[in-house]
């Protein structure tokens, strides 16, 4: 998407904020009663709260009116995106209000966990060079099923410089505003992406060691998770599209072992029993072989083999949502969202 000419991490970038210049921007569609969590879990930290509706039918828009948030409803004309969704909260809080220093976007299915937009404004005045900063996600019910607790592990992520931030981050609006914020022809991966082109500019990003939110990911069959992986699939073949060439080499590594483990190897185990008859199977077993391998690499709890089952099935997922990325792109057709929940 297009840079507007505006200055790096160089510049004047808003140190030593006051806590009346942060303001939060909130994404959801029909997340009821998990939304006033989140929109109770801001009250009191920030100046504002804004509030992005994705088309409803739950009465959200209502009660987050009711509970004081600024409200903007989405155009029910253009497909909606997570990406869409976070910029028209920004371009609320350009046009109206005072301009905050800091954004803390947040999910609607996630409660900000008190003393983090402390922690994390007080990081962000000390190191201006510092576009996103983000600490840890947990799942709210790990314990409810297997996939939640996929989840939950999945948000454990290495403290320190990163790459990228996730949904819930405490952003600089001179960042935002030198990149041109979010894609919003992006239906998934739109932070990572942004992420990208943030560096690309001199921003840096960090994660701390600071609880953050509460995630509900309200996962208890296997077609939510395998629409989570099928969703991932087609963020990572995007992203790599965008920005698979040399130096950064975006996502081209996970696409590349959805598409070796999720389509090229069953292609070949196919073709090779064709040719060769049943007794090529065998070659099947390197399924097994890699969950094994997976869960003894991760300690060989019941917990890492749950992860490893999950893990090496959810590559036939990513496989399908990769290809039909590329499907839908030769043939210049926009993507659909893939929903879990």
């Amino acid at each position: 998407m297009p840079v507007p000419d505006t200055p790096g991490p160089e510049a004047n970038t808003g140190a030593g904020a006051p806590a009346d210049a942060i303001a939060a921007v909130v994404i959801g569609r029909n997340e009821g009663a998990r939304l006033l969590g989140c929109l109770d879990s801001l009250a009191g930290r920030v100046a504002r709260i804004v509030y992005v509706d994705s088309g409803s039918t739950d009465g959200s828009a209502a009660a987050a009116r009711a509970r004081g948030a600024e409200v903007v409803d989405l155009d029910l004309a253009r497909p909606f995106t997570a990406a869409r969704a976070r910029n028209a909260g920004l371009d609320r809080l350009r046009e109206t209000g005072a301009r905050p220093v800091h954004v803390q976007f947040v999910d609607g299915d996630c409660s900000v966990v008190p003393g983090w937009i402390e922690t994390a404004r007080t990081f962000l005045d000390g190191h201006p060079d510092m576009a996103a900063v983000c600490g840890r996600r947990r799942e709210r019910h790990p314990e409810a099923s297997v996939y939640n607790r996929l989840c939950d592990w999945e948000w454990d992520t290495p403290v320190g410089e990163a790459k990228a931030c996730g949904g819930d981050a405490l952003i600089r609006m001179a960042a935002l505003d030198a990149v041109g914020g979010y894609d919003p022809a992006l239906i998934a991966g739109e932070e990572p992406e942004m992420c990208v082109r943030l560096r690309a500019r001199g921003w840096r990003i960090r994660r701390l060691d600071a609880e953050m939110t509460l995630h509900d990911a309200a996962m208890t069959r296997f077609g939510q998770f395998w629409q989570r992986m099928r969703r991932s699939g087609h963020a990572y073949a995007e992203g790599a599209a965008l920005h698979g060439a040399p130096p950064e080499r975006h996502c081209v590594a996970e696409t590349r072992r959805a598409l070796a483990w999720g389509a090229a190897l069953p292609a070949a185990i196919l073709a090779a029993a064709a040719a060769l008859g049943p007794a090529a199977l065998i070659a099947a077993l390197a399924y097994p072989a890699q969950v094994l391998r997976l869960a003894l690499r991760d300690g060989g709890s019941r917990a890492a083999w749950d992860r490893a089952a999950l893990l090496t099935a959810g590559k036939f997922a990513e496989a399908q949502g990769a290809l039909e990325y590329h499907w839908r792109r030769r043939r210049g057709r926009p993507a659909g969202l893939i929903e879990y929940k």
